[in-house]
């Protein structure tokens, strides 16, 4: 008797955990929620907006840097990024200044933050044509120097000399680089160097 006692308290507590079971998992399929994924190529273009000033002259390599999107980003209709997502990075590279040449920066970015707070890791630059490098332009000539130019006419069976005249010209040294910086409110461009898979809640 007692063991028959006992065999009908066990089941009575395994059904009542399955009971327990069969309710959580529903549960959690209810908080359950789809997503879309899409790929964004290498190479895709994103348009942002700057929010702080970024200098060579005040910001370390490492420094943290913040940009907003300032329009949406569509694939084949779908709004992939809304305008004003968030994207994150960080000065990559710092090229002081030197003489002939203006400092120079390379800006890493490295994550996007959507408006459900989830992050997405990535792989982009602000956008140059030097190599992503922001700066690093010549600097003006320090010097210049004047050179005769002599002007003649053939005339006849001769060449009639006329008299010199000056030209100015850059001589070959260069004025001191000086920093760069990028203004807050500036509006760049993010080049992304890798794919980035987007994953977005499904309506």
């Amino acid at each position: 008797m007692k063991r028959f006692l006992t065999g009908l308290a066990i089941l009575a507590v395994l059904s009542m955990q399955n009971v327990l079971a069969a309710n959580t998992i529903k549960e959690i399929q209810l908080d359950m929620r789809g997503y879309d994924e899409t790929t964004l190529a290498a190479g895709t273009f994103v348009p942002v907006i700057n929010l702080q000033q970024i200098s060579t002259e005040t910001c370390p390599q490492g420094y943290k840097v913040k940009f907003l999107s300032t329009d949406d980003l569509y694939v084949e209709e779908m709004t992939i990024l809304p305008k004003g997502t968030e994207f994150y990075g960080y000065i990559e590279k710092i090229n002081e200044p030197i003489v002939g040449t203006n400092a120079s920066m390379k800006v890493k970015i490295n994550k996007i933050v959507l408006a459900s707070g989830d992050e997405i890791p990535i792989e982009g630059y602000i956008y140059t044509s030097n190599n992503n490098m922001w700066g690093g332009e010549l600097t003006d000539p320090a010097e210049y120097v004047k050179m005769p130019h002599y002007q003649s006419k053939f005339q006849g069976i001769s060449w009639n000399h006329r008299s010199a005249t000056l030209q100015i010209r850059p001589g070959g040294k260069r004025q001191m680089g000086h920093h760069t910086k990028i203004n807050a409110g500036e509006r760049l461009i993010i080049v992304l160097t890798q794919s980035a898979n987007i994953t977005n809640p499904t309506p």
